[in-house]
């Protein structure tokens, strides 16, 4: 529901002005409502010629109590004095409502940000882009916080009417064509190269964005992780990986909720939007979720769903004119063994949105992880015979970010946190991706970046290393370190929780590569944490092997925040011997 945008006449006030002057009571007082198209109303003291003086700021909204007989008049403007315990407060008559709906008065908006115009808010229905610069009537509101601010606009956008986020809009179009603090943030994004044409990344915004942290969610400060996937041989068992992990300093499990052709459950949204990936959620399934959320809770740990998204071939057999297409045929293109729905498409990020929101409110999870939040890989050499059907003419940086900051402003209510998957590549400088992951413009929106380095995907030579696969520590100590030269590049970066290897080198990769046990595995994390990566891990072990979890157990047991900071002290004593020994050697 919102409220219309209307103040009460003026004539109603000089009717209760005139009323109060035929008073008996020459002190009697209106209960009213301070309203502006700010979200401060000025205060004002008269001097004693009868001038105003501007003297303090009020939050529109604010109830006050009004002497309506009581009135100032300047330069054709009526001012109400107001019942202060203090000096003698006015406030011009345009500031004045009878009821805190009308609070609000600004006629229209503008953007600073390009953001999602929601129709219906229940369905997260997008109906429309606002863009940068631009102005859009208001037609109403839905809450004005107690700061005087207002949550969501009803704006007009074109032929549509929808909700807009209050946090991408700005009062004067100078505010709304500039970028934030553009000395730096232009100067550092405008030297990044689009190589592969994954589109220009000062094309993204970064703008700070305020980062939630929800007093009945507690984030823990260190996510130590297990990734289960949808199998009732793994999520059936749950049990047993509890007992595991309560023997380790695991505190977090990470559960599937759809992959590419394997949805988790019968989902409403999927029943909704795609009713093969419903026809294969399983029989079941659902109170085997359940039953495993509430095990992992009452045992204390947090739980965060996966999501796949842009890479689903049953939402593209249920919704053809979503998927990217061949430009020959208009059928739906197919790619590294599966079809791919549109990042540009907004009735994908509907879905997947949708589908987070109900795992959110029907099993209770504390956070949704979002993989494939990208375009298909690997596409240069067939990008001119392909069609993306981009109806709003983004680049791919900029479709990416933006679902991320959909995602976000559409869970977060729920008081539940979004991470993003992102390839181990984002963390190399000097280039936009091909496949629009940015990490600098991701980081700023998204709570939390969980990267994928995984030693065995990287190429002979990387970081100076010879055989990166069979050099975890140095491997993913480098990698690391560029994933916070990255984090220093946006004003509010994300937490970095990092996916960790947990299997045996490819076998196409070196078929003698090293075996991922528990000491390869702790070695990744321990360079990842002296690398300032100090968020936690979430272990990458696909088939989610009890037994080979088992086997991995020692890496598990490892507090690696305390193991860091004891080795820093190690280090610092030993440093301190030498320099000592040194300086008592005699001439």
């Amino acid at each position: 529901m919102h409220f219309p945008l209307k103040t009460i006449l003026p004539a109603s006030l000089a009717v209760l002005a005139l009323f109060s002057a035929c008073s008996k009571d020459a002190g009697q007082t209106e209960t009213m409502f301070l309203a502006s198209d700010r979200p401060h109303v000025f205060a004002y003291t008269f001097t004693e010629d009868k001038t105003p003086l501007l003297t303090d700021t009020l939050l529109r909204g604010t109830q006050v109590q009004v002497y309506t007989s009581d009135k100032q008049k300047y330069e054709k403007q009526k001012y109400f004095r107001l019942k202060t315990k203090s000096e003698a407060l006015y406030v011009k008559e345009a500031n004045l409502v009878m009821e805190s709906r009308n609070s609000v008065l600004e006629d229209s908006v503008f953007v600073r940000t390009p953001a999602s115009v929601i129709d219906d808010t229940l369905s997260s229905h997008v109906c429309a882009l606002a863009e940068k610069g631009k102005s859009y009537p208001v037609v109403g509101y839905d809450i004005l916080s107690e700061n005087g601010l207002v949550r969501r606009y009803l704006v007009a956008c074109g032929k549509d009417t929808g909700w807009l986020y209050s946090k991408y809009t700005v009062f004067t179009a100078e505010e709304a064509a500039s970028n934030y603090m553009p000395q730096l943030y232009d100067s550092i994004h405008s030297r990044v190269r689009n190589t592969f044409g994954g589109g220009e990344a000062l094309g993204c915004d970064y703008y700070p964005v305020d980062k939630p942290r929800f007093a009945d969610n507690p984030m823990p400060e260190q996510v130590y992780s297990l990734y289960l996937n949808i199998s009732p041989a793994v999520v059936g068992k749950i049990d047993s990986f509890i007992d595991l992990a309560k023997h380790t300093r695991i505190n977090a499990f990470v559960l599937d909720m759809k992959d590419n052709e394997c949805p988790a459950f019968k989902a409403e949204a999927m029943e909704r939007y795609s009713p093969t990936n419903f026809k294969w959620g399983g029989k079941n399934k659902e109170q085997m979720y359940h039953y495993a959320v509430r095990r992992l809770h009452e045992e204390g740990f947090y739980v965060i769903g996966r999501i796949t998204c842009f890479k689903d071939s049953y939402f593209v057999r249920d919704n053809p004119d979503c998927a990217i297409t061949d430009r020959s045929t208009g059928e739906p293109f197919f790619h590294n063994k599966a079809y791919w729905p549109s990042a540009y498409d907004r009735r994908v990020w509907q879905f997947n949105v949708e589908l987070a929101k109900e795992c959110v409110r029907k099993f209770g999870l504390n956070e949704i992880n979002f993989d494939y939040v990208r375009f298909p890989d690997k596409m240069q050499s067939v990008e001119n015979q392909i069609n993306y059907h981009n109806r709003y003419n983004e680049t791919k940086v900029q479709a990416i970010q933006r679902f991320v900051q959909y995602a976000c402003d559409e869970i977060h209510p729920l008081g539940a946190y979004v991470s993003i998957d992102v390839f181990g590549e984002t963390t190399n400088k000097g280039y936009t991706t091909p496949y629009g992951q940015y990490w600098p413009a991701l980081s700023n929106v998204a709570d939390v970046m969980c990267g994928m380095p995984y030693p065995d995907h990287f190429a002979q030579g990387y970081g100076g290393i010879r055989n990166p696969w069979n050099n975890p520590y140095k491997t993913l100590h480098v990698w690391g370190k560029n994933a916070q030269a990255r984090q220093a590049e946006c004003p509010t970066p994300a937490k970095v929780r990092t996916w960790v290897q947990a299997y045996h080198v490819m076998r196409y990769v070196d078929p003698n590569g090293i075996d991922y046990n528990g000491y390869n595995i702790s070695q990744e994390i321990r360079g990842l944490y002296d690398a300032g990566c100090q968020d936690g891990y979430i272990t990458w072990l696909s088939n989610s092997s009890l037994d080979k979890y088992r086997e991995k157990r020692s890496a598990f047991e490892v507090d690696y925040l305390a193991d860091y900071l004891q080795r820093q002290a190690t280090m610092q004593d030993t440093i301190l011997n030498i320099q000592e020994k040194t300086v008592s050697l005699p001439l």
